[in-house]
């Protein structure tokens, strides 16, 4: 997202919080074979009769079936969720439910671990301005350029590296527009077993937000910005286009006020249109979000949680009363043109883009 670019740029708001927490617990069975009882064939040994009971003796009681021992195996671990993942940042103002969705977690809360990412001879990234990097952050910091590094350690340093992330971009620049996936794959087929990394979706709710949209007016942009999301990943896992397999990572949309809708927390917010308040917008942003989600469960893809991540990183940051406050000493992970990472929230970007690629 940029300025320069031909729709301007911002990764919009968000003024949700992460659902309160609802863990799952799942009673632990036991494990373990149990044989079967020796029979005469195999265990020639046959105890003696009982002897005949006196007069008056009383018979003793049959034997009962006794209980198991507890098995010393641990109780399988609940699922984990989003909500378990993010219950610090729990607040009283309804945000994205993604547990409805039943994601499966990695453990490190960096996204969902839906592929196991292996055998990658072709990286490409698509999106927007934070995928492709913008001043005053050096391009050796940005997050493409350290994750590829990161990858090369993984895959080795023979893959092949592609960007055809733009500023500026939206959903629909992936298949239409833009064409970054023409771009990319000018022949329509890929025969390199491929990983396709994007940030994506920043500059279709800044649109909305500039044109202070209704809410039913903001719900349908919303679910057309996400059919477009949709059909490109479902273009990018298609057989038909990649014969040796695809793999796609992406993120949701981070938002700068950290869920507080001050756009004029910070300075430069009115450079890019982002004045005033839109709280009309607030149950599209937070659908919006959700979408996200059912897309990466729905394909089988898996999403990274930019906007839990960045939330308390931000330009209201020290407001002890938000919900993603992080104390006094949290970093700020956003540039001067507000929407865009410093080096530092480029770092965190690549970061949990490779826990999300390890499934760690």
């Amino acid at each position: 997202m940029s300025t320069m670019s031909r729709r301007g740029s911002s990764k919009g708001l968000l003024f949700g919080r992460l659902i309160a927490l609802t863990s799952l617990v799942i009673a632990g069975a036991c494990g373990g074979a149990c044989g079967g009882a020796p029979t005469p064939e195999n265990d020639p040994i046959v105890p003696d009769a009982p002897a005949p009971s006196s007069p008056g003796a009383t018979t003793p009681p049959a034997p009962t079936a006794t209980t198991p021992a507890p098995s010393n195996e641990p109780a399988p671990e609940p699922p984990l969720t989003a909500t378990e993942c993010f219950k610090e940042l729990a607040g009283s103002v309804p945000g994205p439910d993604y547990d409805k969705f039943k994601p499966t977690i990695a453990k490190s809360c960096a996204g969902t671990h839906h592929q196991n990412i292996t055998g990658v001879q072709k990286v490409v990234f698509l999106g927007d301005s934070v995928t492709v990097g913008t001043p005053p952050t050096l391009p050796s910091k940005f997050y493409r350029v350290r994750l590829e590094e990161s990858l090369k350690k993984k895959f080795g340093s023979s893959i092949e590296l592609a960007s055809c992330a733009k500023w500026g971009a939206r959903t629909d620049d992936l298949l239409e527009g833009g064409k970054q996936i023409e771009q990319c794959f000018k022949s329509g087929v890929e025969n390199k077993k491929t990983l396709i990394i994007m940030t994506n979706g920043g500059n279709d709710i800044h649109a909305w937000a500039k044109d202070k949209l209704t809410t039913e007016a903001a719900m349908i942009e919303a679910d057309k910005a996400i059919a477009k999301l949709r059909a490109a990943i479902v273009w990018l896992t298609d057989k038909a286009h990649f014969p040796n397999g695809s793999y796609v990572t992406f993120s949701n949309v981070y938002e700068y006020t950290d869920t507080s809708g001050d756009l004029s927390s910070c300075p430069a917010a009115m450079l890019a249109g982002m004045d005033g308040a839109w709280p009309q917008g607030k149950p599209a942003v937070v659908h919006f979000e959700e979408e996200f989600m059912k897309v990466a469960v729905e394909t089988k893809t898996d999403m990274m949680f930019l906007l839990e991540h960045f939330c308390g990183h931000g330009f209201k940051r020290n407001d002890s009363k938000l919900q993603c406050y992080r104390g006094p000493n949290a970093e700020l992970w956003f540039d001067a043109t507000c929407i865009h990472p410093t080096p530092e929230g480029h770092e965190q970007i690549a970061n949990q883009f490779m826990k999300v690629i390890d499934g760690t």
